[in-house]
């Protein structure tokens, strides 16, 4: 089991924990990794957009002008692709993006997700995070301790104190342990979690 240090708010080291293997000790899975990475952003596309084909444009229903004899290029309607106003040839149309992922793809996703950021030294325990006010300035003044810039940070429990701290900062992103996912734990350099959200996440994954 690898194990690491428990630090405080103020980056001292209170204590060290050990990891769970079943879920920050497994092979990394790339393959997996992307897939879920896919997945989650093609779910996020609305598939709305849309435009209309010659079929849909209002008017053109008569031919413009005779099939010989003006001089003009032959033409059969004014809603054709190349008029102004005309149809979009491949027109889009509200469509579904999403893709699907059997649970056990995407717990082996996340699971390699979380073992790679252990590898990376990317993964630190806290042993509490809490704000006696909503204060950007406290927050950030605990991430200096940590001496982390772009941070997921995984709370037990909803901290409305942190969350509104937290949120006036860019590069830093909140989640409860039933919200991580995939992209996430990729998208921030570090992961920092509580020592009661890493109970949870071994007791629900392992």
């Amino acid at each position: 089991m690898a194990s690491v240090s428990v630090l405080n708010m103020e980056g001292a080291q209170v204590g060290t924990v050990e990891l769970n293997d079943a879920i920050f000790g497994v092979e990394v899975n790339e393959h997996l990794v992307h897939m879920a990475v896919v997945a989650q952003l093609a779910n996020n596309r609305q598939g709305t957009q849309s435009a209309k084909t010659r079929a849909e444009v209002r008017g053109g229903g008569r031919k413009p002008w005779r099939q010989k004899g003006t001089g003009h290029a032959r033409q059969g309607s004014i809603r054709a692709p190349q008029w102004t106003g005309g149809g979009v040839v491949f027109a889009p149309k509200p469509r579904d993006y999403s893709i699907r992922l059997n649970k056990k793809e995407k717990r082996i996703a996340l699971k390699s997700a979380l073992t790679s950021r252990v590898n990376e030294n990317k993964f630190i325990v806290l042993d509490e995070l809490k704000l006696d006010e909503i204060k950007t300035k406290k927050f950030q003044a605990v991430l200096n301790n940590l001496k982390v810039e772009k941070a997921l940070v995984v709370m037990n429990e909803k901290d409305e104190n942190v969350i509104l701290s937290a949120r006036n900062i860019p590069s830093v992103k909140t989640a409860l342990t039933n919200t991580i996912n995939v992209y996430d734990i990729l998208k921030y350099d570090t992961v920092v979690v509580t020592k009661d959200a890493l109970a949870t996440i071994e007791e629900v994954y392992a």
